[in-house]
């Protein structure tokens, strides 16, 4: 190899080095990242979403709710939530409602969703004996619960198996049966059933770890899904390709002009 083409060679693996060392980092960052889209159940226009970081036993919660009942006698509807677990991990269907009411209670979905683990409350406990205080619900048609706190094995348990379930009850009296309308709370009696049953319910799945923020912004948004180290990978072989191709257009320029 005449000197030329050991100058070209050097900067090809130099630029193939560069582009794998440049690479996001794929180190795993501590924590367990779980998430869910809410869907509608029992004629809810609500929506929601939710991620759940886990490190160690401390989870941040960040719940997004909106389109939700709005009142409730006279004032903010409270909207209790929770981390159900210990069943199927699922959402029931319309079948779970056994006794023809047209209204999947709490005690109905259970056998699908599992019993409360973890309350997502405002403030203070978030334990399962505060599931049914309305004071620490979430207020209104739409409201954000954004917060740190200590989570038992119990429920890290289901996080880590795939059966945790996330479930926001209150629904709106007037979008219910008369039957519905007519019945109260199979949790707490003295309230209508309405103010206790499922209204958006979600699985927690495993996420992917978010990517650390601070790089350059480059106006490129990254595909869900792809592993970034393939790509930088990718890119170094791209780089090899193209300096072999300059390799060989030399030899054969250093052929011609022999």
């Amino acid at each position: 190899m005449n000197k030329s083409l050991r100058l070209m060679a050097v900067p090809t693996l130099a630029l193939a080095a560069l582009a794998l060392s440049g690479s996001p980092a794929m180190a795993h960052d501590g924590s367990d990242h779980y998430q869910s889209t809410l869907g509608q159940l029992n004629g809810s226009a609500g929506s929601g979403d939710i991620t759940v970081d886990v490190t160690g036993n401390q989870a941040h919660v960040v719940l997004n709710v909106s389109g939700m009942p709005e009142t409730f006698m006279d004032a903010p509807y409270p909207h209790v939530q929770h981390i159900h677990g210990g069943s199927q991990g699922v959402c029931p269907a319309p079948s779970a409602d056994q006794d023809g009411d047209g209204v999947i209670s709490t005690t109905e979905g259970a056998p699908f969703y599992g019993d409360i683990l973890t309350t997502l409350s405002t403030s203070g406990d978030t334990s399962p004996a505060a599931g049914l205080d309305l004071k620490v619900g979430g207020q209104g048609g739409a409201y954000t619960v954004d917060r740190t706190f200590e989570i038992d094995d119990a429920t890290k348990a289901s996080l880590e198996a795939g059966t945790a379930v996330v479930v926001v009850h209150g629904l709106d009296p007037a979008t219910l049966s008369a039957a519905g309308q007519a019945a109260m709370s199979d949790l707490a009696p003295e309230l209508p059933l309405a103010a206790t049953s499922p209204a958006l319910c979600g699985t927690l799945a495993a996420g992917q770890m978010e990517m650390p923020s601070g790089g350059a912004d480059t106006g490129v948004t990254q595909e869900t899904g792809v592993d970034a180290g393939a790509l930088a990978l990718g890119g170094g072989l791209a780089l090899v390709a193209l300096a072999g191709g300059a390799y060989v257009i030399r030899r054969r320029s250093a052929g011609t002009a022999a």
